[in-house]
């Protein structure tokens, strides 16, 4: 049985041919949904037995005008580029990190394309103009409740932390709060999706709301039954937020986010769990005798679960899924079973190498995954564990926490005001890797900080619409 655990380090236990051709990517399919969802049509990838019956096309039209439309729709999708599908959380809990500058040339030297934020960092967005680095931003959680119980706010927060930095950085995703829906708070469950709608509205008011997605990032907490995973369930508790949730998500073409560490079900049960299954190794994997199909290890076999949960939540469409954390810790306290550069590098090189060959899930293998690992930097301040403070590929003065495989230039401004408390060997060697960044969450309320990021939209097509000339200029 696996375990899937979120990152709040509580752990959570749930109950667990036909010639040639060339599949569109998880972008590509999200463009055909989109389109198709105009032609009244229902595609779905996902290769589980209750969503195959929904692969309907439910207009009637002449065979070749339908043919003619539906290749016209998916040879548009194709002809686009291939997005990057890794990324890095970049978080800022922490008092010895380096100027965000600084982290900008380590980020070139990852050959990084995207960064998350859980707020939106001011310094951080200006740092990065010009950069053609997209970003990721969040609304913290402290927001959440305001922007649901008055739609001027969310406005205003546009014209505050988005209009100023367009288009010079380019922002293409807002995430609200993160994994409100397995806290406690009751208030926060109830405003998550109006404050999610409120900021879609706002964005469309600018004319900017096709060129940046909503959504909100969910622990794994948020599944009743997990393994296998065809047999992927929400809890029922959440059902009356997850359903209207996942149609908010289809109706904008937005992705549903997940925090997954197979990290944790290791730490939980390292007697049981077979550690090469959860780093990637070769192993003999675990079959799910519903669908007969083999994992190879503990990620895919999470995400599919989240699949089949989103699958048998009768919402209507299907939804790109995509991972917004996920990571491996270099160091821990004496109970921290697994916690090790060792297997910090392979976990995390594993997974740069699965995703760089464009590979989704056994439940859907067509669509290349979208993963975001947890994170740049080691962050000192981060409370709970050492764990918590030893997720960074990077140690705050730049040097490698352990050897995935790039070769980091050196960086000037280090502050240096805090200890990096050991993060590992530095033996950081060989070429550049391509990674995404985003940053991960901060512990100071309403203030600047941290998230994940997703989605490409160069900010050379972003027309500016007049309400954003004015904070431009």
């Amino acid at each position: 049985m696996h375990r899937l655990y979120g990152r709040d380090r509580s752990l959570k236990r749930t109950n667990g041919g036909h010639g040639t051709f060339t599949m569109p990517t998880q972008k590509q399919q999200s463009l055909l949904r989109y389109k198709a969802r105009d032609l009244s049509i229902h595609l779905c990838g996902c290769h589980f037995r209750r969503c195959r019956e929904s692969f309907t096309l439910p207009i009637r039209l002449a065979g070749p005008m339908a043919l003619r439309l539906l290749l016209a729709v998916a040879v548009g999708a194709l002809a686009l580029d291939l997005a990057a599908a890794l990324g890095v959380n970049y978080g800022q809990v922490a008092d010895n990190l380096p100027s965000p500058q600084d982290a900008a040339v380590l980020l070139r030297a990852l050959k990084a394309t995207k960064v998350k934020l859980y707020d939106a960092d001011a310094r951080v967005l200006s740092a990065f103009a010009g950069s053609g680095v997209d970003f990721t931003v969040g609304v913290p959680d402290n927001l959440v409740p305001r922007l649901a119980s008055n739609p001027s706010a969310a406005a205003t927060w546009v014209r505050a932390n988005i209009l100023p930095h367009l288009p010079a950085t380019s922002i293409t995703t807002v995430t609200v709060g993160n994994e409100v829906l397995t806290g406690t708070d009751t208030t926060m469950l109830r405003s998550l999706l109006p404050a999610m709608e409120s900021l879609h509205a706002a964005l469309a008011a600018c004319n900017i709301s096709s060129h940046i997605a909503v959504t909100t990032a969910h622990s794994l907490a948020v599944l009743s039954s997990s393994f296998p995973p065809s047999s992927g369930a929400f809890r029922h508790d959440l059902l009356p937020y997850i359903t209207p949730l996942l149609s908010f998500l289809a109706k904008t073409n937005s992705p549903f986010l997940i925090n997954a560490y197979p990290y944790f079900a290791y730490k939980g049960d390292p007697g049981s769990v077979d550690l090469d299954y959860v780093l990637f190794q070769s192993n003999a994997g675990v079959l799910d005798v519903a669908t007969g199909l083999r994992y190879g290890n503990m990620l895919h076999a999470q995400v599919d679960a989240v699949r089949t949960a989103i699958c048998a939540a009768d919402y209507g469409r299907a939804v790109e899924i995509q991972v917004s954390e996920t990571g491996w810790p270099s160091q821990g306290d004496g109970d921290e079973a697994g916690a090790s550069p060792q297997n910090a590098a392979r976990y995390n090189g594993n997974l740069m190498r699965l995703v760089a060959q464009r590979k989704g899930t056994p439940g859907a293998p067509g669509e290349p995954l979208q993963v975001y690992v947890f994170a740049l930097f080691n962050e000192n301040q981060k409370p709970g564990p050492a764990s918590e403070r030893h997720y960074g590929l990077f140690k705050p003065d730049g040097t490698p926490a352990y050897d995935v495989g790039v070769k980091a230039p050196t960086i000037g401004g280090w502050k240096g005001s805090g200890n990096d408390n050991g993060n590992g060997a530095n033996n950081g060697t060989g070429g550049g890797a391509g990674l995404v960044v985003a940053e991960g969450p901060s512990e100071t309320g309403g203030g600047v900080g941290p998230g994940t990021g997703y989605y490409t939209i160069s900010s050379a097509t972003l027309k500016v619409p007049n309400c954003l000339r004015d904070y431009t200029s």
